[in-house]
């Protein structure tokens, strides 16, 4: 195989600014503490993560003909990720978001998806996914045309011996449609979401809940949830893990981190507890900095890190 993972998603800059204690509109002038231009997008984050863990990567995906584009061409490719194939639109630009971060760890992002709405299907080439040993998708309804195509990808995908993963993220109209989604789940093996996406799928008020009524669906379900660690739920087998214990900065993609650390641990041939807490330990690191790509650990800073006895 050419790759280890191919990644289908969102690019886009991000401009993370706080804390902020509060907006005052009316031409009101707040001073922040920070303020950084860095790679953004759950796709690009969770690519660039996976590159770091040592996996031939590449983005297939959709930017503007603008400087943000080129930024976020420029940013994957030095991280390592295969840009080739990243399709180029010619009318509207390249996705922008605003990223408002708190003291508390909490944060309010706003988004302009230009390109997302124009990305397909048809921007994910056919020999891609002959060529890789695994395909994760992310930001699944912020790519409505994508998404109706989701499920046939990963079936192509599949078919070719490669296995899949999604992580949904938000859904900023919050109807979190399963018309759409459940064909996708049925050729999905691995879903990721976060602890409040989970319990918005699902319908359910626990997370172990949440991750039991949609591992019913098929896959392998691997839910994040911060600082509480992750849960895990495959068949009838439930494990949890800790997270492991850091001094945060910025958390900013470390879903997106955590998500790498669990494909590349699964790549690897690790068992799902040994996936489980890799993919904690790299969440969990991913927040030693500020923004989503700086503080990505390595296979072997991640792995010395890992806590198995905190998997149960």
């Amino acid at each position: 195989m050419t790759y280890d993972l191919v990644v289908i998603g969102d690019v886009n800059p991000d401009v993370v600014v706080g804390p902020v204690t509060g907006l005052a509109f009316g031409q009101r002038e707040q001073l922040v503490d920070h303020g950084r231009l860095v790679l953004g997008g759950s796709a690009a984050i969770m690519a660039c993560g996976a590159a770091r863990l040592g996996l031939r990567v590449a983005f297939a995906g959709r930017v503007g003909d603008d400087a943000a584009g080129v930024f976020v061409r420029r940013e994957l490719a030095e991280r390592g990720v295969d840009v080739s194939r990243l399709t180029v639109d010619p009318g509207l630009p390249t996705p922008l978001t605003t990223i408002l971060t708190t003291a508390d760890g909490d944060r309010a992002v706003l988004t302009a998806p230009g390109c997302l709405t124009a990305t397909g299907p048809w921007d994910v080439p056919a020999d891609l996914l002959a060529a890789t040993r695994h395909v994760h998708a992310a930001s699944f309804f912020l790519m409505p045309r994508l998404a109706e195509g989701l499920a046939a990808l990963f079936d192509r995908a599949r078919a070719h011996g490669a296995t899949t993963s999604l992580d949904t993220n938000d859904d900023p109209a919050a109807r979190w449609d399963h018309a759409l989604l459940d064909p996708v789940l049925k050729a999905t093996d691995v879903l990721l979401p976060n602890a409040a996406e989970a319990l918005a799928l699902s319908g359910e008020s626990r997370v172990a809940d949440a991750a039991l009524a949609l591992a019913r669906y098929g896959p392998t379900v691997v839910v994040k949830d911060g600082a509480r660690g992750a849960h895990a739920q495959h068949g009838d087998e439930a494990l949890r893990a800790a997270a492991v214990p850091v001094e945060p900065l910025d958390a900013v993609g470390a879903g997106d981190s955590f998500d790498a650390g669990f494909v590349a641990a699964r790549l690897r041939g690790l068992d799902l507890r040994a996936s489980l807490a890799m993919a904690a330990a790299c969440g969990s690191l991913s927040t030693r900095a500020h923004g989503g790509t700086a503080a990505q650990p390595t296979w072997d800073e991640a792995w010395a890190v890992t806590d198995l006895k905190g998997t149960r």
